[in-house]
């Protein structure tokens, strides 16, 4: 049995993480948040007695030393991160703060005995791509935007303490994920949500910018096979589906599969932060996974089938 932390695992993926790891496993998981975009409602469906949530905030030493140094994790996922497009963007000091969070957890890991650390990055650190789809092996550092700035430093603080003091590590690289429990923040489940109410559904510019989109259980299914498998250690993990569709397609499809009445209302294009297109080459996360992704269609039907549950933060 293994001591985990997952830090911001009141969010969306984290929550997910900690529910597959305690309903399935005997590990021990304390989760740490600070709840700027968590929600503990998000863990109520976890069964498990070894569960232990912590409100605590990775960017204040003392708030997360007195978590690590009193526990001695053998694995850490460090997921907490300032998340959602225009919250980052609103918030750009915020976002870089988070440099502190990544130096915090790996100076705890080292001095704690910490076997992995586990690093939620993100497809952002690709910027507007220079090759289609993108590979782990290129990372161009052509974006502008400090959340993308703070995930290629996390990246760049891994390999460095890796090289210096053996701290074994894995970068996901994670891509639109989607799911039950999800933040409205998001595309998805902002079209599903408003499809469910017959709502107009807005699209910034012509909608012909791509995407892909991960359904939660493939995410997962994938990072806990890196984990219990000791597969890319010391490595980085493009997470995502490479199906790729427009965001107009995207619109178009979820008004299928809910019958809804929804009409398409095209809005002023972002002036940034939205890339014209995203797709991911998954090689390695098809070795992971041993099985085909769902595809978006299936996954907007699970979402509906479960009742349509998304949070405001």
């Amino acid at each position: 049995m293994a001591k985990i932390l997952i830090t911001g695992g009141a969010g969306f993926i984290g929550s997910s993480l900690a529910e597959r790891l305690l309903n399935t496993t005997s590990h021990q998981v304390v989760v740490v948040d600070n709840l700027l975009t968590g929600d503990t409602r998000r863990l109520d469906n976890i069964k498990s007695d070894s569960l232990r949530f912590i409100k605590a905030d990775c960017n204040n030493f003392q708030d997360i030393s007195s978590v690590m140094l009193a526990y001695k994790f053998d694995y850490v996922f460090h997921y907490a991160a300032v998340v959602g497009v225009q919250r980052t963007l609103d918030n750009p000091k915020m976002v870089l703060e988070d440099i502190i969070g990544i130096k915090n957890v790996l100076d705890l890991s080292k001095n704690t005995d910490v076997k992995r650390v586990f690093f939620a990055s993100s497809s952002e650190v690709y910027g507007e791509p220079i090759e289609h789809p993108q590979n782990e092996a290129t990372t161009p550092l052509n974006s502008r935007l400090p959340y993308a700035v703070v995930k290629n430093v996390g990246e760049a603080f891994l390999r460095s303490y890796k090289q210096e003091f053996d701290l074994d590590y894995t970068i996901f690289r994670f891509f639109n994920t989607y799911g039950p429990k999800q933040s409205t923040d998001f595309v998805m489940s902002k079209f599903i949500a408003a499809a469910s109410k017959d709502e107009d559904i807005t699209i910034f510019g012509d909608g012909l910018q791509t995407r892909t989109f991960c359904f939660v259980d493939d995410n997962i299914d994938a990072c806990l096979s890196s984990f219990e498998h000791g597969h890319y250690i010391n490595d980085t993990v493009n997470i995502g589906n490479d199906f790729e569709v427009t965001v107009l397609q995207l619109a178009k499809i979820i008004i299928d599969v809910t019958g809804s009445k929804s009409k398409l209302i095209h809005l002023p294009a972002l002036k940034e932060g939205d890339m014209k297109k995203r797709k991911p080459d998954i090689e390695k996360m098809r070795k992971l996974l041993g099985r085909d992704l769902l595809p978006i269609q299936e996954g907007v039907k699970r979402i509906l089938e479960n009742g349509v549950k998304f949070y405001g933060k």
